[in-house]
């Protein structure tokens, strides 16, 4: 949903570089340690994921064609009829102005979102939730983000992070001793993982997790910093160090636990004050001796990091389901400005100024709305290769509802400024969102560096190929062919045209050629650097952005060509939207993998670097005053 966990900014965090890069640099390691890894490389290249599969330069349609129409008729029927009393609670009861003013969502709100089942929308009936699938879920978390962010987060610390673990990973005994209190909201939870020396870089963490001998408990010290929830939750999912012995001493492992407030030694520190969603619980919570049932360990120990990493990429598509949202909501305020605002003579909507406002601002909404289904729909379909799929989705989302938000204001001008519009709150409670749930600078080249990882196992198989050429001459001539008719420019471009709308023949054409450059591009970077593609910052962040662009093309030309395909009303506004978004993005694609090997914007990555350093290191800009003053 909104999961809240803030995530530091990356200045200085090479570490956490390295540890999303690990996956890049086995795709480049010495031919003695290929053998033993064969198997691993086997499954690295057999993904159904589209984006992964892009890296290689092909296109995988399984995931995308066509789009993803899993609610039947009685879910869409149900889902109707559950959307209905929590709107009525957002339009009639809650007031995010009050809720924004006094940092707080009252006891009496938290009791009636509790009886409207919000609390436990995923949670199994059996356990007494709502029982509700990623698709419905989508849609009323897009609902939630259309009213108030700061509830949003309040729900979303609860359940789309704070019992995941239970409800993802749990046991039978531990999902039944927790859920039910949980799914009704008589029981609030949080998701402690961000420590002060620990953001962005969870693998760091410092809270310590020791095994009594006799094996019945574990003793926690430490504590977690920006915990949503973190004041007034009751059970806690936390991720501690636990020394483990083993033949070559003791090694510390990740572990995650189900915490009680009730064990005794938890506490929270005073609520934070925030740029936005003030009605969000944030605090420092703490953990002193706190003695941990041994049956309270989720999984294994070491299993830590693994389940912290699924609850986040389990819930991604959520914050873009909100965006959603949220975006819709700003852009029927700044519709209504402009078409009832006169100026000139002339309502405003008249004109092209506001007209390329309005449409920029529906183009992205669209966009978000078209990825935020297209990653529920395969989860709900049973697909588990989404996490790039997810982690673009968040990226673009979060950055789009900024921009769109943010032009509404401008739209509106100086009443968009007043509190009473209702839009300066929104634009405070998005800012967040760019930075938790893994900063967007992260996730760029978390994106970037899995994508490299599946890339280069290809092209290790090619190595392995050429030492036996007389057993592998098939695969070899293969590439071979492949290689000389890009040299000559006879390649062909994947073909898309049996998947999309005959009306979008142009706009498939020209994401077919994306993707063929886009698979060249990699490869290229791969020959060049090898392992040492982990520090080009500068040249992953411009693969991820072509990359994002290039799933948004996919997204929305699968979602209008079922449109059309089912005479959906919308289908000729769509069809506008995306040809639009189709011409726009290939000339951006086409930009950011020309960077990647432009001689001179190497060297203006040089100037930027020298010139960082030397402001980081001086504290400021370098130049003086032109007054010298």
């Amino acid at each position: 949903m909104l999961r809240p966990i803030f995530r530091r900014v990356i200045t200085g965090k090479q570490a956490l570089i390295r540890s999303y890069a690990a996956a890049a640099q086995e795709a480049v390691k010495e031919p003695e340690q290929e053998k033993s890894e064969r198997k691993s490389d086997k499954n690295a290249r057999e993904t159904s994921s589209f984006v992964m599969s892009m890296f290689k330069g092909q296109v995988k349609t399984e995931q995308i064609f066509p789009y993803p129409d899993v609610l039947s008729a009685e879910e869409k029927s149900t889902l109707e009829m559950m959307i209905d009393p929590p709107k009525r609670f957002f339009e009639e009861i809650n007031d995010p102005d009050k809720n924004d003013e006094i940092a707080n969502v009252e006891p009496h709100l938290i009791k009636q979102l509790g009886e409207l089942g919000a609390f436990g929308l995923q949670v199994p009936e059996e356990y007494g939730g709502l029982g509700m699938n990623n698709t419905q879920y989508g849609r009323m978390v897009e609902l939630v983000g259309r009213h108030d962010l700061g509830v949003g987060i309040t729900l979303g610390a609860h359940q789309s992070i704070g019992f995941k673990g239970i409800l993802l990973f749990g046991n039978k005994e531990q999902k039944q001793k927790y859920l039910p209190d949980l799914a009704i909201g008589k029981k609030l939870a949080a998701y402690c993982l961000t420590e002060p020396g620990s953001g962005s870089d969870a693998g760091s963490i410092k809270t310590r997790a020791v095994k009594s001998a006799d094996g019945k408990y574990y003793t926690m010290n430490g504590s977690k910093i920006w915990i949503s929830n973190g004041g007034i939750a009751e059970i806690f999912t936390v991720f501690a160090k636990v020394p483990v012995e083993t033949e070559n001493g003791t090694v510390e492992k990740m572990a995650a636990f189900i915490v009680e407030k009730e064990f005794g030694g938890v506490s929270s520190g005073p609520p934070e004050k925030k740029m936005g969603i003030k009605a969000s619980n944030t605090t420092e919570v703490f953990f002193d001796d706190v003695r941990i049932p041994a049956e309270n360990l989720i999984g294994e120990v070491g299993d830590g990091f693994k389940i912290a990493m699924n609850i986040l990429n389990n819930g991604r598509f959520g914050m873009a389901a909100c965006m959603a949202g949220t975006m819709r909501a700003a852009i029927e305020k700044a519709a209504e400005h402009a078409a009832n605002r006169n100026q000139f003579g002339n309502k405003i909507c008249s004109y092209g100024t506001i007209q390329e406002k309005l449409f920029r601002m529906c183009m992205l909404q669209y966009v978000t709305e078209s990825m935020a289904y297209m990653v529920s729909g395969n989860m709900d379909r049973g697909y588990v290769d989404f996490q790039l799929e997810a982690a673009i989705s968040k990226v673009y989302a979060s950055e789009a509802a900024w921009y769109v938000v943010d032009e509404a204001i401008q739209v509106l001008g100086g009443m968009g400024f007043m509190r009473s519009a209702g839009l300066e709150r929104v634009l405070r409670d998005l800012r967040i969102f760019r930075i938790f749930e893994g900063t967007n600078d992260i996730l760029r080249l978390f994106v970037a560096l899995t994508g490299l990882q599946h890339a280069g196992s290809h092209l290790k198989e090619l190595q392995r190929a050429f030492k036996n050429p007389t057993a592998n001459l098939g695969l070899i001539l293969e590439e071979g062919s492949k290689r000389a008719k890009r040299v000559i420019g006879l390649s062909s471009p994947p073909s898309l045209s049996d998947h999309i709308h005959p009306k979008f023949s142009d706009s498939g054409a020209l994401l077919s050629k994306c993707i063929e450059a886009f698979g060249v591009s990699v490869e290229e970077l791969l020959v060049k650097h090898g392992k040492n593609i982990i520090n080009e910052q500068y040249l992953l962040n411009r693969l991820a952005n072509a990359a994002i662009d290039i799933y948004a093309m996919t997204s929305i030309l699968s979602r209008a060509t079922f449109s059309l395909n089912k005479n959906v009303p919308s289908a000729d506004y769509e069809e506008k939207i995306v040809n639009v978004y189709c011409s726009e993005a290939y000339e951006r694609v086409f930009q950011h993998l020309g960077v990647l090997k432009s001689g001179n914007k190497l060297k203006n990555f040089e100037f930027m670097k020298a010139v960082a350093l030397d402001v980081a290191n001086t504290g400021g800009p370098l130049q003086l005053n032109p007054l010298g003053l």
